[in-house]
């Protein structure tokens, strides 16, 4: 027997007192649960409004999802409003942004009456009620233009069919149902209107600092740009500073969204071009075209990055991002990524991110310090691999040369792979243990960059070790993806940020060049003399000679994890700091981090053989 719960607004038929007074005591239930959700949700500055966090689900603006998140609690409250009246609503999250094995919620109608259900969708699509229903559907009603629904779930449930939400990237999935299904196991994800959105759920939630009274703007935005009608497009426009622009710390910047372009509009970052240039052709295009001056390489030291779903980003009350003034470009470079699945032509936009910066400068310059593997093509991950691990260091010889005695703090971070990249993670030991994750993302997306305020600043001490993992996908190649600058290349970088600036700008490895040509030498004693180890042999054209058998997959792994590592333990003239860097041992760490262990709630969630009827007047939109 179905269980029935009766949710406002929009009755099919007058209601009789007992259901009007059902319906009242309904009304102030939902009110006290707000008043209750505002409190519980405060931290020491009030929410600007009880759904802090929005993002467009799909292009055409007719999904919105808002949310909150209670720490305390370990809760996410979720809004779904929906524009115009539909047969159904399809909401959840999936490993990497599947229908197929997703975690889900389902409204829907089978022409007279209307039910919700959290759900799950098998290896074929098919959708299946939940046996532990943990997404809690607390209201349903409709607004002026469709619906809006009210929901909440635990961030670990241990129900195997659902998703563990934690604070990396986060997968979210949506359908809508055009006409109605007479029962659950009758929908199916392969006909429906689908898509994905990647967003981070969990934000550091940061008190706002107090901006000073003589804060100024600035806006860096694309000039009126006709965006391509192409799924994915990144478009980079030059601009510089004033002439005579004196040094300013950046204390805050955020997002200048054209309006109308929210869902197309993915992710932004400004860049400031190298000092040693005293000049950087203007340049207005699509990033990768081949009009595009090579000089532009070169501007790649990020100043900001807004990703889809984030608020305003703002630096510690005691830190500041320098620019400006002597020893520093006056150019930037605005790159932005237009995601624009539906082919929308003719759409035009002028977005971009507007920087606060103060003159009177703070107690602290930050940093950025690149952490991970050098973009060299030394390193590389065969093809048909499903999870190749590359690992690049920042080692104690480093840290213990470049750092101040008092150590520097780690406030932020912005995780950096190119196509195949699924995992990054960095983590800090000390005397030979892992001690810290710094950042971790296990569903890393490179469509899906942004920096993140840490939950925790992290401090690093001369003598510390940086370990920087990257974790790629290459099942559709058929040749090694080599390390690189290019797209169709790789990179591992953690973008950490931090204060007070030292000189250290670069800390990261690559294996030692002549290891690597004994492991060629080894391929061919084993291959028939495949590849070439001659001079004029570059290392992109050795590494397609091999002939990938799992002997020289296995021999590659090894390499990786046990052979001596060049440094480059860079200032930021690019110079290496003084000593001998190459042929360096890999650092010894004798004691590792586990994984955390999911903590499941006490309570154990409702189970269900029936999904729950709900009462909406439906309609189309």
């Amino acid at each position: 027997m179905q269980a029935h719960l009766t949710h406002q607004h929009c009755w099919n038929s007058l209601p009789s007192p007992s259901v009007r007074e059902a319906a009242s005591m309904y009304s102030t239930a939902v009110a006290i649960f707000l008043v209750i959700l505002v409190a519980a949700l405060q931290s020491s500055e009030p929410p600007e409004s009880l759904f802090p966090y929005h993002i467009p689900l799909d292009p055409d603006g007719i999904l919105e999802l808002s949310w909150n998140i209670s720490y305390v609690q370990k809760i996410i409250h979720f809004q779904l409003q929906v524009q115009g009246l539909r047969a159904g609503v399809l909401f959840g999250m999936s490993d990497r942004g599947e229908m197929e094995n997703a975690d889900l919620i389902m409204l829907w109608t089978d022409g007279n009456r209307s039910y919700f259900a959290d759900a799950w969708s098998d290896q074929k699509g098919q959708i299946h009620l939940d046996a532990q229903q943990d997404y809690q559907l607390l209201q349903v009603q409709r607004t002026s233009d469709g619906l809006s629904l009210l929901f909440k779930r635990p961030f670990v449930t241990c129900d195997p069919k659902d998703y563990l939400i934690e604070d990396d990237t986060v997968h979210l999935v949506y359908g809508i149902l055009e006409e109605p299904f007479q029962s659950l196991e009758a929908i199916n994800t392969s006909g429906l209107h689908t898509g994905l959105q990647r967003v981070q759920l969990l934000k550091s939630e940061v008190p706002t600092p107090a901006m000073p009274a003589d804060v100024q703007t600035m806006e860096i935005r694309a000039p009126d740009v006709l965006i391509p009608d192409n799924e994915t497009t990144y478009w980079c426009y030059v601009t510089e500073l004033p002439p005579g622009f004196s040094r300013h710390h950046i204390i805050m910047y955020e997002a200048v969204i054209t309006e109308g372009n929210e869902a197309l509009v993915h992710h932004m970052e400004v860049f400031q071009c190298a000092a040693k240039f005293k000049s950087f052709p203007h340049f207005n295009g699509p990033c990768d075209s081949k009009m595009k001056p090579d000089r532009l390489n070169y501007c790649r030291h990020v100043l900001a990055a807004w990703a889809l779903g984030a608020k305003a980003f703002y630096y510690p009350e005691e830190a500041g991002v320098a620019f400006g003034g002597l020893g520093s470009s006056r150019y930037l470079r605005l790159e932005v990524h237009y995601h624009n699945p539906r082919n929308i032509q003719g759409r035009r936009d002028s977005s971009g991110i507007r920087l606060y910066y103060t003159a009177t400068l703070r107690q602290f310059n930050a940093g950025i310090m690149e952490l991970g593997l050098v973009y060299t093509p030394v390193m590389a991950i065969p093809p048909q691999e499903t999870a190749f691990v590359l690992t690049g260091y920042c080692t104690d010889k480093c840290t213990m040369l470049a750092l101040p005695p008092s150590g520097i703090r780690i406030f932020a971070s912005q995780l950096h792979t190119h196509l195949t990249g699924r995992k990054v993670i960095t983590v800090l030991a000390r005397d030979g243990q892992e001690r810290k994750v710094v950042n971790r993302d296990n569903h890393y997306s490179p469509h899906f960059q942004e920096i993140r305020m840490l939950k925790e600043v992290v401090s690093v001490f001369p003598g510390d070790v940086l370990i920087t993992s990257c974790t790629y996908n290459t099942e559709d190649k058929k040749l090694a993806t080599v390390g690189g600058f290019g797209i169709l290349e790789e990179m591992c970088v953690n973008y950490v940020h931090y204060y007070p600036q030292t000189e250290l700008e670069l800390c990261k490895s690559a294996v030692n060049d002549g290891y690597l040509q004994k492991y060629f030498h080894q391929v061919n004693s084993f291959n028939n003399e495949e590849v070439c180890t001659c001079p004029q042999a570059s290392v992109t054209e050795q590494f397609t000679s091999v002939p990938w058998n799992s002997y020289n997959r296995d021999m590659l792994k090894a390499l990786y994890r046990f052979a001596p590592i060049s440094m480059h333990c860079n200032k930021t003239s690019a110079v290496r700091f003084q000593g001998e860097w190459n042929l360096q041992p890999l650092p010894e760490i004798t004691s590792t981090l586990k994984d955390p262990t999911p903590n499941c709630p006490t309570g154990r969630a409702v189970s269900r053989t029936n999904p729950t009827t709900v009462s909406i007047s439906w309609g189309r939109g």
